[in-house]
């Protein structure tokens, strides 16, 4: 067997070079002999194993939140001409300043706030990555982050890598908002930053009015940062969603994320933005730069030749996803499920413990197995789960496909 000696920590080892080649990051962590992970907590993500167990039996997959049916023609066909037309190499850092502009003026249309595309508008490789690069930009070793659950599952991971530690407190159930008097207690100074997610994935919740207001309260005598995810902002369906950018106290000390694929039903494209003032929008784009220093170039130049285009598009959403959650509420009346509708985002909560009292993670398989739908249970998004009895089914889908996977659920 061919074999190649190395030394670590004054030890020496003998591995295969097989090893070697396959694991190079693995053996740069190796010590005395074990590899050290970085985030012994994770694992697959649960939407990774839902997504795969549907594709396996053939299920309606209701679980991964993204759309069934094609982003706009004018989209997708601008897509095309600027990779035919040679727009293929490296964008500026910080985002097409075309894009940046048109983001610019879409947040003075539906927010009535004026931002400036050069220091305050960074166009990432999705949301997900921005929220990263704001929790390296923020958090020292020892810093504390408080963030709520159900909480989507990258958050945590991004303060693990930075050094911190998550405070985790609950959204109680069936309104999941926050309950302020147990977010006092938690806050100290070591609190360096809150992350708040509304419209809510998982849940389908907004904030209620007045919160903001009251975070911005504490934001100021506790002297914190605000990660706010408002990746759905357009998918509200009871009110009008109020962004961080709108309320002064949090505007000066937050980083606001949202996502083109959401809004414009391209998830894979995998292209958002974060708005934050000029000198938080210089620490983000320091991380940016080294994490994947640009997001894709024709994706770029296509999404603002549609913005210029089509500047009301996004005033359509909020009706188009208000009738896809009605129609599989609707079609689900004659179950044994119990709900809320949902207030915003792709996703419905169904309550299912007037049927089993089985834990979700397990019966949510089981049921993509026996009745093929496939669904997200809600305790991988908690730190320490309470008993839950509530599955996530997301419903940008075709009518045909929401009303076919309710009637699976309906048999049950």
């Amino acid at each position: 067997m061919c074999v190649v000696t190395v030394s670590s920590v004054g030890q020496t080892k003998t591995l295969c070079k097989g090893y070697l080649a396959c694991a190079n990051v693995a053996f740069c962590f190796w010590i005395h002999g074990v590899l050290k992970t970085k985030l012994p907590k994770v694992g697959t993500t649960i939407f990774t194993t839902m997504s795969a167990l549907a594709q396996q039996t053939g299920a309606l997959n209701l679980s991964q939140g993204f759309p069934d049916f094609e982003a706009p023609q004018a989209l997708r066909e601008a897509l095309g001409r600027h990779a035919m037309a040679g727009n293929n190499q490296y964008a500026p850092m910080a985002g097409l300043l075309r894009l940046r502009e048109a983001v610019a003026s879409s947040v003075l249309l539906h927010r009535g706030v004026a931002v400036d595309p050069e220091t305050e508008i960074s166009i990432v490789p999705g949301a997900t990555e921005g929220i990263f690069c704001c929790v390296q930009a923020l958090v020292r070793p020892g810093d504390e982050v408080i963030m709520f659950d159900p909480a989507y599952d990258s958050y945590e991971p991004a303060v693990d890598l930075a050094g911190g530690r998550a405070i985790r407190l609950p959204l109680p159930a069936p309104e999941f908002q926050i309950d302020w008097d147990r977010f006092e207690q938690a806050l100290s100074n070591k609190t360096r930053l809150v992350m708040i997610n509304s419209p809510h994935n998982p849940c389908g919740t907004n904030l209620e009015p007045e919160a903001l207001q009251r975070l911005a309260e504490f934001a100021e005598r506790y002297d914190f940062y605000v990660c706010s995810d408002e990746v759905y902002e357009h998918l509200v369906f009871d009110g009008s969603h109020r962004s961080v950018l709108q309320v002064p106290g949090l505007r000066e000390r937050s980083f606001a994320h949202f996502s083109f694929g959401k809004t414009f039903s391209v998830t894979g494209w995998k292209t958002g933005y974060c708005i934050a003032p000029a000198d938080l929008t210089a620490e983000l784009r320091k991380v940016h730069q080294y994490v994947a220093f640009v997001a894709v170039t024709p994706v770029q130049h296509a999404l603002a030749d549609f913005m210029e285009a089509e500047p009301n598009y996004a005033f359509q959403l909020a009706d188009e996803y208000r009738h896809r959650r009605d129609v599989f509420l609707n079609a689900l009346k004659g179950s044994r499920f119990t709900w809320t509708p949902s207030q915003g985002s792709f996703f419905q909560l169904l309550d299912y413990s007037a049927i089993t009292d089985e834990p979700d993670t397990i019966l949510c398989q089981r049921w993509t197995k026996e009745y093929g739908v496939a669904s997200i249970p809600l305790t991988p998004f908690y730190e320490t789960p309470p008993k839950s009895s509530y599955l996530r089914f997301c419903f940008a889908k075709t009518d045909s496909v929401l009303q076919e996977a309710a009637k699976r659920l309906c048999a049950i």
